[in-house]
């Protein structure tokens, strides 16, 4: 998990602050309350610091988030509400957010040309596994099994509107063999397999009946 300002890498601290940036960013701009953050953090019997450890985490978040930020205003990123935090960005500022919302636009647009780039440009946003640092953490799990699934059905459905767009090439016929082989249950893969074959056998049979 790596977050930027203007092109700038930030710190986000050791793996305590990261894991509450992290809670908060698998709220989705949801509240997560300080005992919550407490709990996941520090797991059962934190330490009587924790409450105010927690409160120095986000603060050092919030300067590193909004380092134009006037001293003594409040935080419009890291925001307080109720009885926790909530993590307030804009869909397009979070490459998880983002990956969902190209999705979606994907399965509204018609030509399938268009779909390939929003495919594209979507599988384009993952760096490595979701979550990574977290993988054993109980309240990152869930979400990276998530993350990781819609994955997998936008890398069939680029290589579904790769192959709608007349697209036979032997590296398409390549990538249905990997999808089948990563995941063999899952019976669109074997269509796709199916398909991708059919097309190449057709190009070739073309060649043949007519080379020029």
């Amino acid at each position: 998990m790596t977050a930027t300002h203007d092109g700038r890498a930030l710190s986000l601290g050791g793996p305590r602050p990261r894991a509450v940036f992290a809670l908060l960013v698998v709220a989705r701009g949801a509240v997560v309350t300080g005992d919550r953050l407490v709990d996941a953090v520090w797991g059962e019997g934190p330490p009587p610091s924790a409450v105010g450890a927690l409160q120095a985490y986000v603060s050092r978040l919030r300067r590193e988030l909004e380092p134009d930020r006037t001293a003594g205003t409040r935080s419009s990123v890291i925001v307080w509400e109720g009885a926790g935090y909530a993590l307030r960005l804009a869909a397009d500022q979070v490459d998880a957010w983002r990956f969902e919302a190209l999705l979606r636009q994907a399965g509204q647009a018609e030509p399938p040309a268009q779909r390939a780039a929003l495919l594209t440009e979507a599988l384009a946003l993952w760096r490595g596994p979701a979550f990574a640092g977290f993988a054993d953490e109980p309240w990152a799990r869930a979400e990276a099994a998530r993350l990781e699934e819609l994955r997998e059905v936008v890398r069939e459905r680029l290589l579904a509107a790769r192959l709608e767009c007349g697209q036979h090439t032997e590296a398409l016929l390549a990538e249905a063999e990997r999808l089948v082989a990563g995941q063999p249950l899952r019976e669109e893969r074997w269509s796709l397999l199916a398909l991708a074959h059919h097309r190449m056998d057709t190009a070739q049979l073309a060649e043949v009946i007519d080379p020029t």
